[in-house]
């Protein structure tokens, strides 16, 4: 064959495959842009997408390809013609299907970027504004099953989809963390610091009206309301949160810790003290990590430093009780949880705790009882124990009141109490509790 007719002979192949490519696309514009696609139609997309892997060629039908091609689950659930119900979702919108769906339209929003043609931008940002309830519903439904490392891959989906939303990343952190998830949750953190992310905000709360659990919705009070709104969640609440920065480098350093990695964790506070000289909570973060390490010397003076820096911080004096129960010092515990009280009255958390510390001693006094003979001598020892017990649980009482006055919904607070009331033969009271909390 000459030359020219080679030459020819390719410009013709070149034109053929073209032409199948736009016939192609064309096919599946038409069924994608349909609200209700048939089940027929919908098969006719998925051997448009198998025609169109064949014959694509130029990166522009690439990223068409994989556009439509991403979106076969959703026109498969489209096709049903009615609101897909919470197990439809689950079963379509999985942890790997939403990371696939998150790279296909991060990878197209570039590409078009680039090319300066957006056909299918508009798309995908109102195909996302639309999807991202569900989304982050799922995420936080995952969340609720303990499913920590699918819920941490959603929300990474999430951000990557909306690089504005820094939040998600945090969320993504978090649970990361939560499913010890290590090396991806430093990944999300050490890109959270980069970004300088300080996370203050509001966090939105509503009761899911099915299982009866508070469940939080993350700072998008949005969603929040529009579930509300619906019908399946009730009882909205909004509460404030600080920087979530000493948090942040906390992390990272229990990270890095956890992994044997002691140097770099020490570096990792070091720096964040360096830009934030006076976050009480960092010195906090870094008296923990000295108490992780044993050196209660250091511990002791960052501890006093804190509290030179804010001594009436009520989550930084209860987050010094935290610190001094998990070192079994229990009388600071108690004196900075008491204080944390005296700072701000209503501190749930604090009266919750405290109870926690000043019960801890009732074991050696069980232990001690079950030890005992029916010796006059032990019999004498016995009331003394008994009386030492009945002194202690009537010290706890008060605290423990308050706590479930102040939430009579919290299980763990009620159940403490009811145990108080019941070795302390006030019968009435604890079948007033039973009673209120079986209702």
């Amino acid at each position: 064959m000459k030359i020219r007719q080679i030459i020819l002979a390719s410009a013709l192949l070149v034109s053929v495959s073209n032409f199948a490519q736009k016939d192609e696309l064309k096919k599946l514009k038409k069924i994608y842009d349909k609200d209700v696609p048939s089940a027929k139609e919908v098969e006719e997309y998925k051997m448009n997408v198998a025609s169109l892997e064949k014959v694509a060629s130029d990166e522009a039908d690439k990223m068409a390809l994989n556009y439509y091609k991403v979106n076969i689950p959703q026109m498969e659930l489209a096709s049903k013609g009615q609101v897909p119900n919470m197990m439809d979702l689950q079963r379509v919108y999985t942890p790997k299907y939403i990371s696939e769906l998150a790279k296909t339209y991060s990878d197209v929003i570039d590409f078009e970027k680039k090319s300066g043609k957006k056909t299918f931008t508009d798309d995908i940002n109102e195909e996302f504004a639309q999807s991202k309830p569900i989304i982050l519903n799922l995420a936080i439904e995952m969340g609720n099953q303990k499913k920590f490392k699918e819920s941490a891959s959603i929300f990474h989906s999430l951000y990557l989809m909306d690089k504005k939303d820094v939040d998600q990343l945090y969320y993504a952190a978090s649970y990361a963390t939560n499913g010890q998830d290590y090396d991806t949750a430093l990944e999300y953190y050490n890109e959270l610091i980069r970004l300088n992310y300080i996370g203050d905000g509001m966090i939105y709360y509503a009761v899911n009206k099915t299982n009866k659990q508070e469940e939080s919705f993350g700072n998008n009070k949005t969603t929040r309301d529009t579930f509300v709104k619906v019908g399946t969640y009730e009882k909205p609440r909004d509460e404030k949160i600080e920087s979530k920065k000493a948090e942040i480098y906390k992390n990272v350093a229990l990270i890095l810790v956890q992994q044997g990695k002691t140097d770099e964790a020490m570096k990792a506070v070091s720096q964040a003290r360096i830009e934030n000289p006076d976050d009480a909570n960092l010195i906090l973060t870094e008296a923990d990590l000295y108490l992780k390490l044993k050196d209660i010397t250091t511990y002791k003076k960052l501890i006093n430093e804190a509290l030179d820096k804010d001594p009436n911080n009520a989550d930084l004096v209860y987050n010094l009780g935290v610190i001094s129960s998990q070192a079994d010092q229990l009388e600071d515990a108690i004196k900075y949880y008491k204080k944390a009280i005296s700072i701000k009255p209503d501190y749930f958390n604090a009266y919750l705790n405290l109870s926690e510390v000043m019960l801890r001693g009732d074991e050696k006094y069980v232990e001690e009882m079950n030890k005992l003979t029916t010796s006059d001598k032990d019999n004498k020892r016995y009331a003394v124990i008994k009386a030492e017990r009945e002194k202690n649980f009537q010290a706890v009482l008060p605290y423990l009141e308050k706590a479930v006055e102040l939430k009579p919904d919290n299980e763990p607070a009620a159940k403490t109490l009811m145990s108080v009331y019941n070795a302390l033969e006030m019968t009435d009271k604890y079948k007033a509790l039973k009673a209120k909390m079986n209702n």
